[in-house]
């Protein structure tokens, strides 16, 4: 068996609002979200910028419950799923629950949760034999990358597969990815997928203040992110969820759905490289794209927009340039390019799912979003990275890619519906 998988439904809290609309809203005008850290001080740090969901999980109708044992991670994606399943239409109650999964992406899981605990139980890290015995009740859960796929799959009744990812930054485009073989190879119907990240705690931006991958660009927080520019000087954490119904085309198009998008093709490699560092050819982002332009038996001369990984770090925008050239010839000069991270950060194992969902609103508003920030190009990266301001441009087929920590390499092809079968 190999159905056809499709986007039904989008669901995002993002830097700049909550909705798909917002998301949509702020990347088309070519806005920034990012700004200087308010979740804590912090004036310690090399890097003191991120980019921050105005996010309350009461006024998003959370319950008491849900918020006491749900880390903010656990939250936006809760939020976001609800969203995506109202969009798509689906009556949750006339679903056959075993057909119906959920697959939840994270880099760092409950990152927030366990820190702020680590701190109580720790007495501000005077102590170090801690007390469980000063720790919230749902500290286990915190401890658990799983309880956010379990805090979704509960959600929206989903008793089928249910798995969380944890890759890296290729989270979010890897969670959909399994989702989509899980529906193709017959085990499920309908699946709720995506990732969620909250990692803007000061144990996180220690971590990447030691290793320089942040920007320390601090005195204007909204030109701090800039992807493929030549005055880039590292990446701006963010915070935020996608999640998408996706389903089997044949039960789509029976209930009527509206579909965004076919996601046609889907892989993933890893360089064994390094922790950290990416090789300049690009070679391994390069065979990831091959591979999902095979898988979906798309060319490459049909790719309309790439939406890049784009973090803004000097190697990483040379390395997947150069795996642009290297898998798409010279169609990749032809081929628009661009990074929303310049405008919502980088959220970690999130950013793939709502690049994912910044790919099927770009096929359905026939726009391309622009790379905020471009001002002044770096020679070495040498596409069409559509500058400031978004462009319109029919989009049929989609490359979405992602790079993350650990030689993670990922790629995934969405095209309109009507398209030729995978």
């Amino acid at each position: 068996m190999n159905r056809r998988v499709v986007i039904t439904g989008i669901g995002v809290v993002a830097p700049g609002g909550t909705g798909a609309k917002k998301f949509w809203d702020l990347i088309s005008a070519g806005r920034t979200a990012t700004r200087r850290i308010t979740f804590f001080d912090p004036a310690p740090f090399r890097s003191q910028v991120a980019a921050e969901c105005d996010f309350d999980p009461r006024d998003e109708g959370l319950s008491p419950q849900q918020i006491r044992r749900t880390d903010r991670s656990a939250q936006l994606a809760l939020v976001s799923a609800r969203e995506c399943v109202e969009d798509s239409g689906l009556d949750l109650a006339a679903l056959d629950p075993a057909r119906t999964g959920a697959v939840v992406g994270s880099a760092v899981g409950c990152t927030m949760g366990l820190e702020e605990e680590y701190v109580v139980v720790s007495d501000g890290g005077r102590t170090w034999q801690v007390s469980e015995e000063y720790a919230v009740p749902h500290l286990f859960n915190y401890y658990v990358p799983s309880s956010l796929a379990a805090e979704v799959a509960w959600d929206v009744g989903a008793e089928g597969p249910v798995a969380t990812v944890s890759t890296g930054c290729t989270s979010g485009l890897d969670s959909v990815g399994q989702a989509v073989e899980l529906i193709a190879e017959g085990s499920a119907d309908v699946m709720v997928a995506g990732a969620a990240d909250a990692p803007i705690s000061p144990i996180t931006m220690a971590c990447f203040d030691a290793i320089k991958a942040t920007t320390p660009r601090n005195d204007d927080p909204s030109t701090a992110s800039r992807p493929f520019d030549r005055t880039r000087n590292g990446f701006v954490l963010g915070e935020g969820s996608a999640m998408f119904v996706l389903e089997d085309l044949d039960h789509a198009l029976r209930r009527g759905a509206y579909v965004y998008a076919e996601i046609a093709g889907f892989a993933s490699r890893c360089n064994a490289f390094h922790m950290t560092g990416l090789r300049p050819d690009g070679k391994e982002m390069a065979e990831a794209i091959r591979v999902a332009l095979a898988r979906s038996g798309t060319a490459p001369e049909d790719i309309d927009y790439i939406n890049a990984h784009g973090s803004g770090t000097l190697q990483n925008d040379r390395h997947e340039t150069a795996a642009f050239k290297r898998s798409l010839g010279a169609h990749a000069y032809r081929t628009p390019v661009s990074s929303i991270k310049s405008m919502i950060g980088h959220s970690l194992g999130a950013i793939g799912s709502l690049e994912i969902a910044a790919c099927a609103l770009a096929m359905r508003n026939g726009m391309v979003p622009p790379t905020a920030n471009l001002h002044t190009p770096d020679p070495d990266c040498d596409l069409d990275y559509v500058p400031l301001v978004a462009r319109e441009r029919r989009v049929d087929t989609v490359l979405s890619v992602g790079s993350g920590f650990g030689g993670f390499q990922s790629a995934m092809i969405l095209r309109r519906p009507e398209g030729k079968p995978a």
